[in-house]
């Protein structure tokens, strides 16, 4: 159910009933050759709608515009500062707070938002916010490690862009379909969170916007199956946190 689709009388009836809320955050960036702009938001966006068909969830209007610098060389990509990010998630998340909300579960698709929505996180009451990675629900993961293993990469994944094409169809590989170079387990530590370095040094070291990931392994077979397990998993992991802020929540 989206927020942006109720009436005040319906959101009203549902916060006096005791409700916690989904927030999905992505990001408006290039993910290479074969993925869409908009993949981040387009993945949480619909991990969090599909959990709330399950659970009666509440969804809010997506973030996605977010810190995404190391890519703003890419044609598309549009890029808050970490700073006016966090402030902007901050005023988000208290704002549905102080409407009353129990909590809001954030349904996040974006390395680079979680150290912002963390900080954002901090100053409100605590156990009120719960941050979720889609690709850190377990099946989800389990399911993308065994498809793609280190083929998944670090941007432009596979996975991402195989939910994409199981909503959205698949858009031509062109030169996605050449293998990029792996990354070493040492680049991986140095660089996760979307750890990358000035836009114009990421675009020379990765020129087609891929970052070790291989994307045209993706297929919308396998997208539409990590969309069942990550949002069937969204789904048992929010009545989790929506059941420890009110005991006699049913979904």
């Amino acid at each position: 159910m989206r927020l942006d689709m109720m009436t005040w009388r319906d959101v009203d009836a549902r916060i006096n009933a005791g409700a916690a809320i989904m927030l999905p955050v992505g990001s408006t960036e290039q993910h290479g050759p074969m993925g869409m702009i908009g993949t981040d938001t387009i993945c949480a966006q619909s991990v969090a709608e599909r959990a709330a068909d399950i659970t009666g969830a509440i969804v809010a209007p997506s973030l996605a515009y977010t810190p995404a610098p190391f890519n703003t060389a890419f044609a598309g990509t549009v890029s808050l500062s970490a700073e006016t990010f966090e402030l902007v998630a901050s005023e988000v998340l208290s704002g549905l707070l102080s409407q009353g909300f129990l909590g809001v579960f954030v349904m996040n698709g974006h390395g680079a938002n979680l150290d912002p929505l963390r900080r954002a996180t901090a100053k409100l009451g605590a156990g009120r916010v719960q941050i979720q990675s889609w690709w850190d629900m377990p099946r989800a993961d389990a399911l993308r490690k065994s498809l793609y293993g280190p083929w998944e990469g670090m941007h432009a994944t596979p996975s991402e862009v195989a939910m994409t094409q199981a909503l959205h169809g698949a858009l031509p590989p062109l030169d996605a379909a050449t293998p990029p170079t792996p990354l070493s387990a040492k680049f991986i530590a140095a660089h996760a969170g979307d750890k990358h370095g000035p836009p114009d040094e990421h675009r020379s070291d990765f020129p087609d916007g891929r970052v070790g990931s291989h994307s045209a392994l993706a297929t919308p077979q396998d997208g539409a199956e990590l969309l069942r397990l990550a949002s069937e998993d969204a789904a048992q992991a929010f009545v989790e946190f929506q059941t420890a802020l009110h005991p006699t929540f049913h979904s």
